[in-house]
């Protein structure tokens, strides 16, 4: 039974690690690319140091042992770039966001268990790359004073790189996450650990003991060829909860003696205890009488750097890499936790049956006539109505989490492409449904695509055209009336009209004569396997993509429109609803059916105008409003239905986006907490139509598509039913 509890407990761990690998690889990407156009910009450096350093510790903990390998090699030449001995240039720049994708790679073979040469034969051949980037591939030399010391003689074994370490864990170092044997696993890629002593004097008798707090301490010897960076770096994450002393091959005396009377305190019976274990290591360090000091009978060796001791009380001026790292873990990380979606997912089912429930009971209070149960029902609505918003908040995400995946796309297409381009993102903190982000991911990318491709010029083409030879790139994203706008922009050579009018012509889509307006002739680029390119390249040209980009927004209530000028560039707007699972609605009735408005996109109700009622067979027409012609749409005439009394009927002002229209309906009702229902497969067929909703009567109510009902109302020559 404890091997499964265990088995499963280092499931959720190994997922969590998994999980947070992929969040470090997008923060690695985003300051990666930050790096490249600022390399000047340390904070960011450091930020993408430290998610390598993560992704590499915590696959060690695990025993990634690829991954592990891999990160190093990036984690060092980072460390070359911070430190100042390297300068960020193009090479560096690619190799460091190619190594991402390659620690991409590797974790992608923990999650799935599988192991593919290939992948190892990359790793291999790009962490050679790396390595000769920060010039790994020559022998390490021994330090200045050693090779000062002994000019011709072959060094000892010690001499020759044999570090030693004195490692001591605070009590609370496994509660934080910490794994000392993690630590000594590591330890050991970089070199060969020679002898190591565990000390366990301070753990407490059985019936007394923690099984939570360490207790344990160490004394090694690693023989390497590394320097002290790479092994401070394997503690980076441990300053807070160990001490630790790092003692070079060279080590003097009196930094023996230091470090002894700072691990015994001047206990002599301790002091001997740790005197017998560095004897047994090959460090004879007699007491002298007083106990509390001790010199080497070795050969002495020259003066090196002091001993580096690492505590919880002494913080390193000017050591930025854990900058705020354990503050900001319990200060901002411990306000977010990670709920799986499914669970999120029957939350906002069980809250939508509550708004169902609340509204039967509210209509029942109204029946009753009391005005106590009529009072108490209104009071359970406004808090299920503050319920229902806290609940779809949670499923809302900043749509900024979308956008940055695009920035690597824009550098190495631009790249690919000789391109210059200055790709601006702004309105990335506005937040959308997280259902709705992640069917967005595709049809932006495939935007972004044909704007690189097609739409921006290279520097030359852009100078021969007055312009700068910078070309810009911009996603955009704002609340407009309720819903949510995303603008894909460029100042590119825009759409040309004629080559676009005559492949429509040639493929059959318009006839010759017809006279199109530009928003007609931009929404033929719409069309299946419409393409005008003279080539096909690796991003776009096959006419494959623009379809699917507008069948894929149309499937979340939105939609899309273009804007082009030639030779100034282009537009795409995408309009989607806020959510797709509860809304504020408007109810209204024609024929005696339901039909449920979003009450975002309703502007005012009046009274049927006079061109309405004069032409009572016409499902569509248009009217005067206070000057301003307007187009309507009679829905009672639109669904083919008989339409209740005239001396009731009244029109609803609809504004969606900048398009207004008018609805005739029999009743308005008022409005209504919607719960969004999809239709069956059987009713896919009906326009206008973007679901259906459970009235507190238990009566269906159909919610209206207002994307399909402005395109209805706005399309000439309608006069007879639509079915």
């Amino acid at each position: 039974m404890h091997n499964d509890d265990d088995a499963e407990i280092l499931a959720a761990a190994r997922a969590g690690f998994l999980d947070e690998a992929r969040d470090m690889l997008e923060q690695f990407e985003r300051s990666l690319l930050v790096m490249e156009t600022s390399p000047g910009d340390a904070e960011n450096l450091n930020a993408a140091f430290r998610a390598a350093h993560t992704i590499k510790g915590t696959a060690g903990m695990f025993g990634c042992d690829a991954v592990v390998a891999f990160t190093h090699e990036v984690e060092t030449l980072l460390e070359s770039l911070r430190s100042g001995l390297l300068a960020v240039n193009d090479d560096i720049a690619a190799a460091l966001l190619e190594g991402r994708d390659q620690m991409d790679a590797l974790v992608d073979e923990v999650r799935t268990g599988a192991s593919d040469p290939a992948v190892q034969a990359r790793s291999a051949e790009l962490g050679g790359r790396l390595r000769r980037l920060y010039g790994g591939d020559t022998a390490v030399a021994p330090s200045a004073s050693a090779a000062a010391a002994t000019p011709a003689a072959a060094p000892s074994a010690d001499a020759a790189g044999c570090w030693h370490l004195s490692l001591r864990f605070g009590a609370d170092a496994l509660r934080n996450g910490l794994d000392p044997l993690a630590f000594l696993r590591y330890l050991s890629k970089l070199g060969e650990i020679v002898h190591v002593h565990t000390f366990a004097d301070a753990i407490p008798a059985l019936e007394v003991l923690d099984a939570e707090s360490c207790h344990l301490g160490f004394e090694l010897r690693l023989r390497t060829a590394h320097g002290r960076s790479e092994i401070e770096s394997v503690f980076e994450f441990a300053q807070e909860d160990a001490e630790i002393a790092i003692l070079a091959p060279d080590v003097s005396p009196a930094e023996l003696a230091t470090l002894l009377d700072q691990r015994t305190a001047g206990d002599e019976e301790a002091c001997s205890r740790l005197l017998a274990v560095w004897r047994a290591m090959g460090i004879d360090v007699p007491l002298r009488a007083s106990g509390t000091t001790a010199t080497t009978t070795a050969a002495a060796a020259p003066a090196a750097p002091a001993i580096e001791r690492r505590a919880p009380e002494s913080k390193q001026p000017g050591n930025d890499r854990r900058a705020g790292t354990r503050d900001r873990r319990h200060g901002e990380e411990a306000r977010f936790v990670k709920v799986r979606a499914d669970k999120l997912d029957h939350l906002i089912d069980l809250i939508g049956e509550l708004v169902i429930a609340g509204s039967g009971a509210q209509m029942v209070a109204n029946q009753e006539g009391s005005a106590a149960f009529l009072e108490a029902t209104l009071r359970v609505s406004e808090l299920v109505q503050a319920t229902r918003d806290g609940a779809l908040a949670l499923r809302m995400v900043p749509v900024g989490e979308t956008f940055s995946r695009f920035q690597r796309v824009v550098r190495d297409t631009s790249k690919q492409l000789g391109k210059e381009i200055e790709f601006v993102v702004t309105g990335g903190d506005t937040e959308l449904d997280k259902s709705i982000v992640e069917v967005l991911a595709d049809p932006l990318m495939h935007l972004v695509r044909n704007s690189l491709d097609h739409g921006l010029e290279t520097p030359a083409e852009r100078v021969a055209a007055g312009k700068k030879p910078l070309a810009r790139l911009g996603l955009n994203a704002y609340h407009e009336g309720g819903s949510m706008v995303i603008e894909v922009s460029d100042d590119g050579r825009g759409l040309r009209r004629d080559r676009i009018v005559a492949k429509a012509i040639e493929r059959g889509l318009v006839s010759p004569e017809q006279v199109l307006s530009d928003a007609e002739v931009w929404q033929l680029i719409f069309a299946p396997g419409f393409s005008t390119a003279d080539k096909v390249t690796d991003l776009s040209g096959r006419g494959v993509g623009m379809d699917v980009v507008k069948r894929n927004i149309e499937s979340l209530r939105g939609q899309i429109m273009l804007t082009s000028t030639e030779g100034r560039g282009t537009t795409t707007q995408i309009r989607l609803p806020l959510t797709l699972a509860m809304i504020d609605g408007f109810l209204t009735m024609v024929g005696g059916v339901h039909y449920v408005l979003p009450l975002a996109v309703v502007a005012e109700c009046i009274d049927v105008p006079r061109e309405c009622r004069e032409a009572p067979e016409r499902a569509c027409g248009t009217f005067d409003l206070r000057g301003e012609v307007l187009p309507y749409l009679d829905l009672a005439r639109f669904y083919g239905v008989e339409a209740g009394d005239a001396r009731r009927r009244s029109l609803i002002v609809v504004r969606d986006g900048s398009v207004r229209i008018g609805l005739v309906v029999d009743r308005l009702l008022g409005e209504h907490q919607t719960v969004i229902k999809p239709l069956a497969g059987i009713f896919r067929h009906l326009k206008a139509l973007a679901g259906s909703t459970i009235l507190g009567s238990g009566d269906v109510a159909l919610v209206l598509d207002m994307q399909g009902v402005v395109a209805a109302a706005t399309r000439p020559g309608i006069h007879a039913p639509i079915r």
